[in-house]
């Protein structure tokens, strides 16, 4: 009959409207159990207390969080965000992330500050060799010039002697082995670093343009030298924030009884270290510091690295003289390490100090540290 239609049944474009409705619930709710899954991680991080955010903090950001950590997964080449494995989510949302906002309200704090001025903030780094700290300073970097920033990145590497004023130093220090190698207090060209932080720091303008040094650890198999000035990449102005990181950064000199406890060679570089307060660390505006359970982790960190550095294709150290190059900064680690912290870097300022903990796999431990200012 005209108009029949059997009890139940339905036209097929109705089933199909009927199913999309289905399917576009099921996806919705999806969506906010993973939205509300993430949102729980993330205020379960142990950073959040030392950066200063509370739930209501996140919460009101949350938008930011997760659309950034989006962004640093397809950066990291890391899978989609409900895919990622546990170590990959710790470390985009309870590590990186953390670290972003903390610098973020750090920058804002500093314009309100400088009434407007442009001059960039710059904020000092430290953690030892191997820690993951190029990766951080990396993601950061990307992140804020995804969100409109221009960022600028250089490390106390770049810094170094050249390769022939190094063996020139080794050879007058023949006596002292903490000096046979780059690294400690001594080993660095202090003026060729203060000369482009204050360079960076001025370029506030779209005009200037400063050139920052780099420094080839594969070149001498694997001792290293200052790159080809044709290869320093250039920075263009203005210029928002300076990241500068260093395993040493930030290291106060102690009594010279208790470097020489530590090491009679230690002596003449903790003379040495007095200088880099004014020639570096006294531009720096606020510190971030990566601590670790022991200095002894770092020995398997470099050989890592190394590791990494020749299965690409470039010369490396072998295990050997990576043991060798370590020991060099054993002493260092041994005698400013406990001071930085207790007290933090030398010119630490409360409210200006996130000093964060990881463990020997580099992840977060649970109990973060107190701040010490």
């Amino acid at each position: 009959m005209p108009g029949f239609r059997m009890a139940g049944s339905f036209p097929t474009a109705g089933r199909r409207s009927v199913t999309s409705v289905c399917l576009q619930a099921q996806q919705q709710a999806s969506s906010v159990a993973v939205h509300d899954d993430l949102l729980e991680y993330v205020l379960k991080g142990p950073l959040l207390p030392l950066c200063g955010f509370s739930e209501k903090d996140v919460k009101s950001q949350f938008d930011d969080w997760a659309r950034l950590g989006d962004f640093i997964c397809a950066f990291l080449k890391f899978r989609p965000q409900e895919s990622l494995n546990h170590v990959e989510r710790m470390r985009v949302y309870q590590y990186y992330l953390p670290i972003y906002f903390w610098m973020r309200d750090q920058l804002e704090q500093h314009k309100a500050q400088t009434n407007g001025k442009q001059r960039p903030l710059t904020i000092g780094m430290q953690a030892p060799q191997g820690c993951g700290k190029t990766t951080i300073v990396e993601v950061l970097e990307a992140v804020f010039k995804h969100e409109g920033m221009r960022p600028a990145s250089i490390s106390i590497d770049d810094f170094y002697l050249r390769f022939e004023d190094q063996q020139a130093l080794a050879k007058a220090k023949s006596d002292n082995k903490l000096l046979q190698v780059r690294g400690n207090a001594g080993t660095h060209d202090l003026q060729l670093g203060k000369k482009t932080l204050e360079a960076l720091q001025s370029a506030v303008s779209p005009d200037k343009e400063v050139a920052v040094p780099r420094y080839d650890k594969s070149k001498n198999e694997g001792r290293g030298d200052r790159a080809e000035r044709s290869s320093w990449p250039n920075v263009q102005g203005p210029i928002d924030i300076i990241l500068f990181e260093g395993w040493m950064l930030g290291f106060s000199p102690v009594s010279e009884a208790d470097v020489a406890g530590v090491s009679a060679d230690l002596v003449s570089i903790n003379e040495k270290l007095r200088d880099y307060e004014a020639a570096w660390d006294a531009y720096v505006d606020a510190w971030l510091v990566v601590k670790v359970g022991t200095p002894e982790w770092v020995q398997r960190w470099r050989l890592q690295a190394e590791h990494a550095m020749r299965d690409s294709g470039k010369p490396g150290m072998t295990d050997e003289q990576v043991a060798k190059f370590v020991d060099c900064y054993m002493p260092a680690y041994k005698a400013y390490l406990p001071g930085l912290y207790n007290k933090g870097p030398t010119t630490a300022k409360a409210g200006r100090l996130l000093m964060l903990e990881i463990d020997e796999n580099r992840g977060l431990v649970p109990q973060q540290p107190a701040c010490p200012l």
